[in-house]
């Protein structure tokens, strides 16, 4: 694992906390592509000295989303349209194989907390609630990354997930595809439970395939 992967999990401290800050922020769309990131502005605004952002923005580095260069200080690198299409096609298969260890890994306990997931993504579908869609979606699927019991996987799979945040965020919104995506869910954990691993994994890369799709037809590069 590297520095990035453990300093975005770090959240407590305070370069973790600046890390994730700057790193929201990017991923967001705050900043277009190769604005200068300075650290005494980036200080000023999070009450902290030059030092924690110094170090953060040499994390993000590691992670691809900023490029020091020297004499002309950090830059933002944003993930683009090319890197979202790239990310949902390895997601497809990671997710699959994911699924597939979930499939035999899975406990109880993870199997209901799943199932709630999913019982309060079905009612906030039928209210057309999408916010809080979005925040199930990424419920399910952490849960889900978990259940796999692959920590280096779930830490892989967790990443790309924030990275196309945006383009989850415009998708969930789309009315159809909120209440195709919350089936697809409701299939995927099905086929899991009932330990049916070569169902679940199929189901699993549609369903990361459906989503690109749809983010597709509605632009993808509108929302980058």
């Amino acid at each position: 694992m590297n520095e990035g992967h453990r300093e975005s999990r770090d959240r407590y401290s305070l370069r973790g906390r600046v890390f994730e800050s700057i790193r929201e922020d990017i991923l967001n769309g705050r900043y277009e592509q190769d604005t200068e990131l300075k650290e005494a502005t980036i200080g000023a605004e999070l009450g902290v000295s030059r030092t924690p952002v110094r170090e953060a923005l040499r994390q993000l580095e590691l992670e691809g989303l900023v490029t020091i260069i020297p004499s002309r200080g950090a830059h933002v690198n944003r993930i683009t349209a090319k890197d979202v299409e790239d990310i949902y096609v390895i997601r497809s298969m990671l997710e699959g194989l994911c699924t597939r260890w979930a499939t035999e890994h899975i406990t109880q306990e993870q199997l209901e907390n799943m199932e709630e997931t999913l019982c309060l993504s079905e009612y906030h579908t039928g209210k057309k609630n999408f916010e809080k869609l979005y925040e199930l979606d990424s419920q399910f699927h952490e849960q889900l990354y978990e259940a796999g019991g692959s920590r280096i996987l779930n830490h892989v799979l967790s990443d790309f997930h924030d990275y196309v945040k945006r383009a989850r965020k415009a998708s969930i919104s789309a009315e159809d595809r909120s209440i195709h995506s919350t089936e697809e869910h409701r299939a995927i954990f099905e086929a899991i439970r009932e330990k049916d691993a070569d169902r679940a994994e199929e189901l699993a890369r549609e369903h990361v395939k459906h989503t690109i799709e749809n983010i597709e037809a509605h632009g993808l590069e509108k929302l980058m």
